[in-house]
């Protein structure tokens, strides 16, 4: 109680509350307790009721303060007396004590909600007085205890008065756009009256002032009503470009509520696409199979197709389709028909085909001309693309309550999808040729893509051009980097005795690795001589002897698996060789110099024997071949290996006897001898025909 001074008190939870505010008042010689009530003193200063009363913890500091009723009754008198200063030092308290659920009843009881709503239709009152009875009418309905339904038109637009008055107070403008936005999320009717009352365009004007609260505000109802309505194509263009040059560009960081608004918003848009995602192709659809054809037409000069057979016609289309990179080439639409992504990568190719041209034709011709088994399908690509692109950008699932990672780099972009795709799509050309990649290592690339999209957008790019020259700086080999180095701060947090056991098995594991190479060049590889000419005209085959002693190579037929020693007529003595070359080191790339690819100086390596100007030279088939070769002939001249092969077998190796040895086994008991191999089924039914699909 006001004035005086605090006693300890036992409260005796068996006692009815009435008795307990009693005794209380009883000593300090108070009359009238049921005009009394308990409330807590400090923090959100709540009423003690019969409800709540066993929330009380030792050392609670409760006062003796005015019952609700008698407190309601009062306040209601107060804000009715012809004297302002009265009236607005009872709404002042009213705003404070309305967020206590047991007073609010009691005021709600009286009508007293009924009569804020009167203030405010009248608009009689000065600033102070309407911005303590807005704030009043705002607790009083969060309560939930009165129905938003009963609300006037004439209520709706004296807010939307306020909202849109230049010279009012901003804490005016505040309040009314939070009563607007619980008005919207919590009624339809109420949403189509302020709809009709407010536009968007007033509320973006809102976005561009300094206060950023009253922007947080004014986000908040335009997220309400755009959650629940469209907007035109000039609506949503305009609040794209305020929120970006106004709130994101100029300022660089926003608050967290802010941070919010714009994530949900990001998210609703974005989720415009969800239906497409998940629509798979029709082949009966005649605007889907043009569209599709399209794609094949933009880039292949063909001869008229109306004057060909309609069996030359669909061998035609089925070749050019598996030029394209589609899995099915005689049914291309198939490849469409998983759900995500649905029609939303046909949607994505032809965006692409259509605002890059030359970018699209390069892609394709690119790889379907090349006969390396290297090449990168554009189809199949593109459809994993757009799906990884769809999970990224979270397309499809609904925005979480407390969510706030929003993309800055969505408000600088109309198109956000397809103009990312676009942009990653040809990362993804790149990266596969920085990879070496083939058919086999599709999804590696894929992961490596990911990655690279993931990174360059958590850096937070405001534009497109930003967005593109982070993302093609981060090339396949500063994501070795990276990886490496994040592998590297995990291995500094692991207790040190695994550690220990990671040092003492490395030396195991690597010279498992040594005996693999050795054996691998034991069993030999077929290589081909390049000419001059720069034309693979022979071949020639090369193994190393059991006892590890001697290489033995010479030239073999086309058909040849692997030839015997004996059949190899040329040999050398490893004890000969004095070194091993690699890439533009090579003799036989240095008198090619100015005609060999890159691709040639990263698979060709040279031994040099006897003295400097004998050599044997090689240029592997593949980058696996050329790890292989360069580790072996490495440990065969006793030093270490250094491909990137090797560094990730060993760590392949390191992480999974690291997991079996710490693997818990007590009470499994382990054979001593291998289980038996069952009995081979009694027919293969089940394989799959890989013909089919080559057709």
């Amino acid at each position: 109680m006001p004035g005086a001074y605090p006693q300890l008190i036992q409260l005796d939870q068996k006692k009815p509350l009435s008795a307990v505010i009693k005794e209380v008042c009883d000593k300090w010689n108070l009359s009238g307790p049921e005009n009394f009530a308990l409330q807590y003193a400090d923090g959100v200063q709540t009423y003690i009721t019969e409800s709540n009363r066993l929330d009380i913890k030792n050392g609670s500091i409760l006062r003796l303060t005015k019952a609700p009723g008698r407190c309601a009754e009062d306040l209601y008198k107060g804000i009715q007396s012809s004297d302002s200063g009265v009236r607005c030092e009872s709404l002042k308290e009213l705003a404070a004590v309305s967020t206590d659920i047991t007073f609010a009843q009691e005021f709600i009881s009286r009508d007293g909600h009924s009569l804020l709503v009167q203030i405010v239709e009248d608009a009689n009152e000065v600033p102070m007085v309407m911005l303590h009875t807005l704030t009043a009418f705002m607790e009083l309905m969060d309560h939930g205890i009165v129905s938003w339904e009963n609300l006037s038109s004439v209520f709706i637009k004296k807010l939307v008065s306020f909202v849109n008055g230049k010279l009012l107070d901003a804490s005016i403008q505040q309040v009314s756009l939070d009563i607007m936005e619980s008005m919207v999320l919590s009624s339809s009717s109420l949403f189509h009256q302020i709809r009709k009352e407010i536009t968007l365009d007033q509320l973006i004007s809102h976005l561009q002032v300094s206060n950023q609260l009253l922007q947080t505000k004014a986000m908040a109802l335009l997220m309400a009503l755009l959650q629940t309505a469209g907007e035109t194509d000039r609506q949503k263009k305009n609040m794209r470009q305020y929120i970006y040059k106004n709130i994101i560009h100029s300022s660089g960081s926003v608050g967290d509520e802010m941070a919010h608004h714009l994530y949900v918003l990001q998210s609703v848009r974005l989720n415009l696409l969800e239906p497409r995602m998940k629509t798979p192709l029709d082949s009966f659809n005649q605007e889907q199979r043009e569209a599709l054809h399209s794609l094949r037409q933009a880039v292949f000069e063909t001869e008229s197709e109306g004057s060909l057979s309609n069996e030359r016609r669909r061998s035609l289309c089925a070749k050019e389709f598996k030029k394209l990179g589609f899995s099915n080439n005689s049914n291309p639409g198939q490849d469409l028909g998983r759900t995500p992504p649905g029609l939303l990568a046909l949607d994505t190719m032809t965006y692409f085909a259509s605002r890059y041209p030359d970018a699209y034709s390069r892609f394709v011709l690119e790889n379907s001309s090349r006969e390396d088994k290297h090449e990168c399908p554009f189809a199949r690509s593109s459809i994993q693309l757009t799906l990884t692109l769809c999970e990224i950008l979270r397309i499809g699932e609904p925005p979480s309550e407390t969510g706030s990672n929003y993309h800055p780099i969505f408000f600088a972009q109309d198109r956000l999808l397809e103009e990312l795709f676009c942009i990653c799509i040809q990362l993804l050309n790149k990266t596969w040729k920085e990879m070496r990649a083939t058919q086999e290592d599709f999804d590696k690339v894929m992961q490596v893509v990911r990655e690279q999209i993931t990174r360059t957008l958590s850096s937070k790019p405001t534009s497109l051009e930003l967005f593109k020259n982070k993302v093609n700086a981060l090339n396949y080999s500063e994501i070795l980097k990276l990886r490496q180095t994040e592998r590297l701060h995990q291995e500094e947090t692991l207790a040190p005795p695994v550690l220990e056991l990671k040092e003492r098995l490395k030396p195991e594991l690597l010279e498992l690795i040594r005996q693999q190479r050795l054996n691998r060049l034991c069993h030999g590889t077929l290589f081909r001589k390049i000419s001059s000419r720069r034309r693979q005209d022979k071949l020639w085959y090369c193994r190393l002897s059991p006892n590890h002693k001697v290489l033995h190579y010479g030239d073999v037929e086309e058909e040849t698996e692997t030839p015997s020693i004996e059949s190899l007529q040329d040999k050398i003595p490893v004890a000969d060789i004095k070194a091993l070359l690699t890439g533009k080191d090579c003799p036989h790339m240095k008198e090619n110099k100015g005609k060999q690819t890159k691709e040639m100086l990263d698979l060709a390596f040279s031994i040099t024997y006897d003295v400097e100007e004998y050599s044997l030279n090689f240029i592997a088939s593949s980058r696996t071949d050329f790890c292989l070769w360069t580790d072996g002939l490495n440990v065969l001249l006793g030093k270490e290996m250094s491909s990137e092969a090797m560094r990730s077998e060993l760590e392949i190796l390191l992480s999974m006897e690291i997991k079996l040895r710490l693997l818990d086994l007590e009470n499994v008991p382990i054979p001593d001898t291998a289980p038996p191999i069952p009995k081979p089924p009694s027919n293969f039914n089940f394989c799959y025909d890989f013909s089919q699909a080559e057709q």
